[in-house]
């Protein structure tokens, strides 16, 4: 239980959206997160909170792997088979794998000739290192990357190490976060049903909308307001006025920057040239402030990455910098093949693979049903609503999910499956979308938002569904009201509505 909160529990391992919008179901137990940005302990603890809540750990199959999925049409059935042997029998299938799921490390030359230790920050040795790095002192630490992960992490790696070398490809724009205890005052004068209203206000502001009212009121929020790029309606802003005001904020990233650290050289190599969202935008308080220590060198390699490693460490620009432990802040898979990415092979109708479906591309019916795979539900950001809050569309895709599942349950019919035609439909309404970002994807450095530069057709298809801000959501929750199962065929016993 825990999901990518069970793997990640690298140091300093926090959300960098809001606890009150990103933890889910907080009225519903009870619950109040610490700080404005709960640490990864506590998201996890919460996690387990949920499943103890909801008696699912009496259903659930932990330390087992799925190896197979497999579609039986004598029975319509999903054959589930695994690790243990196991044949397990369902009418419907749900996957939620999770985005980013499958570690991804560098294809560096020499990658596996290191004699120190090394691991991968989603796999973290505390064994090695010691619950709180003291195993670390005296010793000289390497980490390559520096996104997200590398910017929670790094601070606890340069108190406990003797010397860090941070091994830069791209800096990241690190933004303020002010990080806060949960005020009392405020907790207390909460009315019912608050929880939901500031997810719903915080997925509006975040996605390009305008509000009244900015409930959350952080660095995310502040974006539709400083970037026009990020406004659905752009209010009639022009690609130079859209342009100027993204290299203002970018800016603002920059001179921030300068105002921490003091060594120029450290200082220069941090700034972020390129859009805002060429890359996921981060947001830390200590990052920066941790290049004006004395035992810690930035090894920015200006975009081309580490030249090789070797049995002592780590080559760049032909120097080596011998270390006893290197650690991959490199992030995981995105844009492999689907089935690579969840370790098993889904195969439907025929016995179509998906990996062979999705050959070409993502293929989907409102980003969840695919065509040759019924009675299946595929959870993901692909040809989904945009959102940076992902429990957000969650809660959209299963409710969703839940409800054709009830109506099929309910007599509906036996399988359901995205029809031909609707599938088509939307394949083409995201590929269309996707337009307005392909150019820029283009001119991003490379990143796991553009495939590492390779921002192609297949890319686009796989792409959120774009729009306004609740437009996916709304979209889903019409076609509920209207009942008609449009785009889906019935099959079975009381097919049809």
């Amino acid at each position: 239980m825990g999901g990518t909160w069970y793997w990640n529990r690298y140091p300093g391992i926090a959300c960098d959206v809001e606890s009150f919008v990103y933890m889910p179901l907080l009225e519903e137990l009870g619950y109040m997160p610490t700080e404005k940005y709960a640490k990864g302990a506590e998201i996890f603890a919460h996690c387990r909170a949920i499943a103890e809540h909801y008696d699912l750990y009496r259903d659930a199959c932990l330390r087992t792997d799925v190896y197979e999925i497999r579609w039986e049409k004598a029975t319509s059935r999903w054959i589930i088979r695994t690790n243990h042997g196991d044949e397990m029998r369902a009418r419907f299938v749900s996957m939620a794998n999770g985005y980013q799921a499958k570690p991804k490390l560098p294809g560096v030359p020499g990658i596996g000739s290191f004699r120190g230790k090394t691991f991968h920050s989603s796999r973290w040795d505390y064994g090695y290192t010691g619950d709180k790095l003291e195993k670390l002192a005296g010793m000289r630490v390497g980490i390559i990357g520096t996104g997200a992960t590398a910017v929670q992490c790094v601070p606890h790696l340069a108190a406990a190490t003797e010397h860090l070398y941070v091994f830069q490809r791209t800096p990241s724009s690190v933004d303020v976060r002010v990080n806060r205890p949960t005020d009392a005052q405020w907790v207390n004068a909460l009315r019912p049903g608050w929880q939901r209203e500031r997810i719903q206000n915080f997925q509006i502001l975040t996605s390009g909308g305008q509000a009244e009212e900015d409930l959350v009121a952080d660095a995310w929020t502040s974006i539709t307001r400083k970037l026009p790029v990020m406004r659905h309606d752009r209010n009639g802003s022009s690609a130079h006025d859209i342009e100027l005001a993204d290299f203002a904020k970018m800016e603002e990233i920059r001179a921030r920057v300068d105002e921490i650290v003091a060594d120029r050289a450290a200082a220069e190599a941090l700034k972020p040239w390129y859009g805002y969202f060429c890359k996921r935008p981060c947001f830390h308080d200590e990052y920066l402030q941790t290049f004006n220590r004395d035992n810690v060198t930035l090894v920015d390699t200006r975009g081309r990455g580490v030249e090789r490693i070797t049995e002592a460490g780590v080559v760049v620009d032909g120097v080596t910098y011998e270390l006893d432990c290197l650690i991959f802040a490199t992030g995981f898979e995105v844009g492999t093949d689907y089935c690579r990415r969840t370790g098993f092979e889904l195969i439907g109708r025929g016995g179509v693979k998906l990996t062979d479906r999705w050959r070409d591309g993502v293929r989907t019916f409102q980003g969840l049903c695919a065509n040759g795979f019924p009675n299946c539900f595929i959870e993901s950001i692909a040809q989904a609503g945009l959102t940076v809050n992902f429990p957000y569309l969650l809660d959209v895709q299963a409710s969703h999910a839940a409800w054709i599942i009830a109506w099929a349950l309910a007599g509906g019919g036996t399988e359901v499956e995205a029809s031909p035609g609707a599938e088509a439909a939307w394949v083409d309404t995201v590929v269309a979308r996707s337009a307005a970002t392909a150019e820029r994807a283009r001119t991003c450095t490379p990143g796991y938002y553009n495939r590492e530069g390779k921002a192609d057709a297949k890319t686009r298809q796989g792409s959120f569904f774009f729009g306004a801000p609740t437009e996916y959501a709304d979209i889903l929750k019409a076609w509920r009201v209207k009942g008609d199962m449009e785009g889906l065929e019935i099959r079975g016993p009381g097919a049809g509505p």
